[in-house]
C-alpha cells in the first residue's frame, strides 16, 4: 500500500527514557559488557504473601471471568475505605471511582477526557516524561512550569504557574512525590497550586503513585483535600504499585466527581475491560489488610536513600539533594562541567553503571542526574560503587 504508516497521530509519540537507555544498555550488555542499573522504579519487594494468596484463592474460587466494567464492587469499596483512612476522602464507591490497568493508563483516560485539541497542560518541569505522549495523543500540548532549586528541593510557585497560563490553559498536572525531584509538595505549596487553578478554572490531574514513600515524618497531602471546589476540580489517580510491589499486576484507579468517572468509564471500554477479577480481589485484600508491611517498606526506602546521599559525598562537581519522597535521588552535577546526558553516557560506557539524565525530563533538569535506589542489597552496594568512581575519574577529568 502505498499510504504512509503509521499515521500522524502516532508519529508525535516517543519511548520513554528509560526504553531508550534500556535499548542502549541491552546493546551493551550482548557485546559482553556488565553494567548495574540504578536507573528504574521497580520496587524490589516482593508482593506481599498474603496477597498472592489471595489471588491465589481468587483463582481457584473461579474469579475468573469478565470484571465488571467499572470495577469490581469489592475493590471500589476498599479503595474508598483507603482514601477515607489515609486522606479524610469521601468518595462513593458506585459513581465517583473507577478500576484501571494501572495509573499509566488512568492519566491517560483522564488526558482524554479533559483536553480538547489544542488545549493545554501545565507540568511542572521537570517532570516524569512519560507523560508527553499522551497527551500528544489527545491533541493537547505540555506546557512546563519553571521550577527553581531552593535549599537543595525543587520547587515552584505562583508566579511561575502564572508566567505558563495562556488561554488554552486546560489541566494542571502534578505529582507528588515529583517525580523525578523527590519533592513532596506541602499543603501551603498545593493551596497555592489549587487557588491558581480556581482563578482560571483549570482540571487538576493528581498522580500520587509514590504516596506511602515518604521520608523523615512528612505527610504525603492530595490536592483533593484542600477544599470542595479542590474536591470537584481533581481527578485523583493512584496504583498499588509501589506500595505494594505490585508493579506487574497493572492495578489501580481513579477517583473524581462522578460524571468524570462516567465518561474515564466510557473512554477505558473502548481499549479494555479492567483489570483481571482475580487480580482486583487480591488489590482489595492489599488496601484492606494490615498496613505495616506498607510502613517497613518506606523505613527500607529510606535507609537506602541514605546510602546513596553517603556515598555521593565528597565527589568534586557532585552535590546530591536529599529526597523527601519516592525511589530516586537527584545529583547536582554541573559541576562536573559536562551536560548531563554525557555524564549518563560516560558513566554507562566507562564505569558500567545505568542512571537517567535530568534533561529525559524537562530542560529544568539540565546538569542532573536521576539515581534510583529500588533496588537494595548487592545491587545497590555495587551500583554506587562503580557510581563513585565513574564521577570521581569525570571530577578528575575535569581538574586536570
Amino acid at each position: 500500500m502505498s499510504r504512509t504508516l503509521p499515521s500522524a497521530r502516532i508519529r508525535q509519540l516517543r519511548p520513554t527514557t528509560v526504553n531508550r537507555i534500556l535499548d542502549e544498555a541491552r546493546q551493551l550488555q550482548a557485546q559482553g559488557k556488565p553494567l548495574v542499573s540504578l536507573m528504574r522504579g521497580q520496587p524490589d519487594a516482593p508482593t506481599p504473601p498474603h496477597v498472592v494468596d489471595a489471588v491465589e484463592r481468587a483463582v481457584r474460587a473461579g474469579r475468573t471471568g469478565y470484571p465488571d466494567n467499572q470495577g469490581e464492587p469489592g475493590l471500589r469499596q476498599a479503595v474508598a475505605e483507603k482514601l477515607a483512612r489515609d486522606q479524610e476522602l469521601t468518595y462513593d464507591p458506585g459513581r465517583e471511582i473507577l478500576v484501571t490497568d494501572g495509573a499509566t493508563q488512568g492519566i491517560a483516560l483522564a488526558l482524554g477526557v479533559l483536553l480538547e485539541p489544542g488545549d493545554e497542560v501545565l507540568l511542572p518541569d521537570p517532570i516524569y516524561d512519560a507523560y508527553q505522549s499522551p497527551i500528544a495523543l489527545w491533541g493537547g500540548r505540555a506546557v512546563s512550569v519553571a521550577s527553581s532549586i531552593r535549599g537543595s528541593r525543587f520547587s515552584f510557585d505562583r508566579a511561575a504557574l502564572e508566567a505558563s497560563h495562556t488561554a488554552r490553559s486546560r489541566v494542571l498536572l502534578l505529582n507528588s512525590p515529583w517525580n523525578p525531584v523527590g519533592t513532596v509538595l506541602t499543603r501551603a505549596e498545593l493551596a497555592e497550586a489549587l487557588d491558581f487553578a480556581m482563578a482560571h478554572d483549570l482540571w487538576v490531574i493528581s498522580d500520587e503513585i509514590y504516596e506511602a514513600l515518604i521520608y523523615d515524618g512528612r505527610q504525603h497531602v492530595s490536592p483533593a483535600q484542600l477544599s470542595d471546589d479542590a474536591r470537584q476540580r481533581t481527578v485523583l489517580v493512584n496504583s498499588l504499585s509501589k506500595t505494594y510491589g505490585m508493579t506487574g499486576w497493572r492495578v489501580g484507579y481513579c477517583a473524581a466527581p462522578a460524571n468524570v468517572i462516567q465518561a474515564l468509564l466510557l473512554l477505558m471500554q473502548q481499549s479494555s475491560r479492567g483489570p483481571a477479577t482475580f487480580v482486583q480481589d487480591a488489590a482489595a485484600v492489599a488496601l484492606r489488610g494490615d498496613q505495616q508491611g506498607v510502613r517497613q517498606l518506606t523505613v527500607e526506602y529510606q535507609g537506602r536513600r541514605d546510602q546513596v546521599l553517603t556515598a555521593l559525598q565528597g565527589i568534586p562537581g557532585v552535590a546530591a539533594m536529599k529526597p523527601e519522597g519516592g525511589l530516586f535521588v537527584i545529583a547536582d552535577v554541573r559541576g562536573l562541567g559536562l551536560p548531563c546526558d554525557e555524564v549518563r553516557r560516560r558513566l554507562l560506557h566507562d564505569a558500567g553503571v545505568v542512571v537517567i539524565h535530568g534533561t529525559a525530563y524537562g530542560p529544568g533538569g539540565e546538569g542532573t542526574l536521576r539515581i534510583s535506589f529500588a533496588a537494595g542489597g548487592a545491587t545497590l552496594e555495587r551500583g554506587l560503587e562503580q557510581l563513585r568512581a565513574g564521577l570521581l575519574r569525570l571530577a578528575g577529568d575535569r581538574s586536570a
